[in-house]
């Protein structure tokens, strides 16, 4: 079965944005970007929510900016062809290798594992991924964690006081100081 991960830019203070919309302490060092181009060869589509759809629009035709060095134009070359599901209730088309959700995250998770295709089902946005979360349908959370404390603002966690038990299965750092925690769901057995 296709995994569910969720992996994003997050404060050490646990937020994704800080309380005034900013996320421009999330841009990524020459190593962290290397680490993104690597982790999207894995997804087979990417589940997104508006805001997160609206900012990668950029990436459906950078490959036409001629400014781009080569790794952005490796990113933008995995990105564009990659198929994405956009969730939301204002927009009423979509760009690129995109289409609009016709049900809900469960629905659609659903759907995808069932049928035919190789690679993750990767989640982008917080508000997506908590819906996905208290459905009990992420398998992997994954976070990029940068020296910053924000003070509040979208958490990168869903706030549904539920449990939730994590298994480490990977860290790293990176030259920016930034640290990667790679944390696996545990589910009991039945």
């Amino acid at each position: 079965m296709r995994s569910v991960t969720y992996s994003m830019g997050v404060s050490l203070d646990g937020y994704i944005v800080g309380p005034d919309g900013d996320f421009g302490w999330t841009e990524p060092g020459d190593d962290v970007f290397r680490f993104w181009i690597d982790e999207i060869r894995q997804v087979g589509v990417h589940l997104l929510g508006r805001r997160l759809y609206e900012t990668m629009l950029y990436w459906e035709t950078a490959d036409q900016d001629p400014s781009l060095d080569e790794e952005m134009l490796e990113w933008a070359g995995l990105w564009k062809p990659l198929p994405k599901v956009v969730f939301s209730t204002t927009l009423t088309s979509v760009q690129g290798h995109a289409r609009l959700a016709s049900g809900s995250v469960a629905e659609e998770i659903e759907r995808l594992r069932a049928e035919p295709g190789e690679g993750e089902i990767a989640i982008g946005g917080a508000t997506l991924a908590a819906e996905a979360a208290a459905a009990g349908l992420i398998d992997e959370y994954r976070a990029m964690v940068y020296p910053v404390l924000v003070g509040g603002g979208i958490p990168f966690f869903p706030r549904d006081g539920r449990r939730v038990d994590l298994e480490l299965v990977e860290t790293r750092t990176y030259s920016s100081r930034v640290v990667y925690l790679r944390h696996r769901v545990t589910r009991q057995q039945a």
